[in-house]
């Protein structure tokens, strides 16, 4: 394909693919422009959907957006198509994110487009996976893909891992004594069959999972008090396996390589046969945050706990059509 080829059924295409991203409560604080005069896409943020309790800084809101940058990467490099990609272009718009020109067709063998088969097979999985461990050179080739995008993964030991899992409960009971959170939380949950029918945003109830009856895998509650009709409870992992993605700065620009390195590995995992989940829960109260980084590893920030293991790979959850998140010029 050439890049005269970029017609708005392909350009559309190549938004839709993006768009799969994961987004902190479903937000998907994104919008693109795709400039004709030179082939240009262009990913914003949407300040309008941003999360100012849990993600103050717009830390998650990047992270987002580098996940659907990576997206749009994979969906071009799968079209035949080099994106050449530049971050933060323009000083005076930090609305813009990246700018990806779409230029000479890529090598057929690209890296990128082996990960396209993911992009829609990825879901967020909010139940219990199984004992199995995950084989070290998978874990080996997971933090490869970490470091291709400028982040570091790792996994952390026992100790490290319960100290996790006791952050985790302490932002819970923060939270708990924050109306604001909870106020937060439920403007992106969608609980019954009229909300989650009309819903392209957000959280809906069949993506909850069930409810936590025992276990300690670091899960949130969308439900939070409010009953789920046919809503079931299980057991969950007593020994989560859990990841860190980190990078040695916390800056925009870090949290968009983060971001992309986050969609690199959950891709990745997908194509591995893992299930995967993500919690910033001990990331979104500044005074826990500084605990959950493990003084010996060679992450400077964390920017986002992963869960993986073995079980269901979880529902699809709705998107924004994409004629709303993006404008041809």
């Amino acid at each position: 394909m050439s890049v005269h080829a970029l017609d708005t059924k392909t350009v559309t295409a190549l938004v839709e693919d993006a768009t799969a991203a994961p987004s902190m409560y479903n937000a998907q604080p994104w919008k693109f422009a795709f400039r004709r005069a030179d082939d240009a896409l262009q990913v914003r943020s949407d300040p309008e959907r941003a999360i100012p309790r849990a993600d103050p800084t717009t830390r998650a809101l990047h992270l987002g957006c580098g996940a659907a940058l990576f997206n749009l990467r994979v969906a071009a490099a799968h079209a035949g198509l080099q994106p050449a990609t530049d971050l933060l272009p323009d000083p005076a718009d930090p609305h813009l994110l990246a700018t990806v020109r779409l230029g000479d067709p890529a090598p057929d063998d690209t890296d990128l487009a082996a990960l396209y088969p993911a992009i829609h097979r990825r879901h967020t999985s909010r139940h219990p996976f199984t004992d199995e461990e995950i084989p070290q050179a998978i874990k080996d080739a997971l933090g490869a893909a970490a470091l291709l995008e400028g982040a570091r993964l790792t996994f952390p030991d026992a100790w490290h891992v319960q100290t996790l899992l006791d952050l985790v409960h302490d932002a819970e009971g923060h939270d708990a004594m924050d109306s604001s959170a909870s106020q937060e939380l439920r403007r992106w949950t969608r609980i019954g069959a009229e909300s989650v029918s009309a819903a392209t945003d957000g959280i809906p109830d069949y993506a909850f999972g069930p409810r936590k009856y025992g276990g300690k895998a670091p899960v949130r509650d969308f439900a939070g008090r409010h009953p789920v009709p046919g809503r079931d409870a299980a057991t969950f992992e007593d020994v989560p396996q859990l990841a860190l993605l980190g990078t040695a700065d916390d800056r925009p620009r870090d949290w968009l390589r983060a971001g992309q390195a986050l969609e690199r590995v959950l891709l990745q995992a997908t194509l591995d046969g893992l299930a995967t989940s993500l919690t910033s829960h001990a990331l979104e109260w500044p005074d826990i945050r500084w605990a959950v980084r493990d003084p010996q590893s060679a992450i400077g920030f964390v920017q986002i706990v992963l869960r993986l293991g073995y079980g269901p790979s979880g529902p699809r959850t709705p998107r924004r059509p994409v004629h709303e998140v993006l404008d041809i010029e």
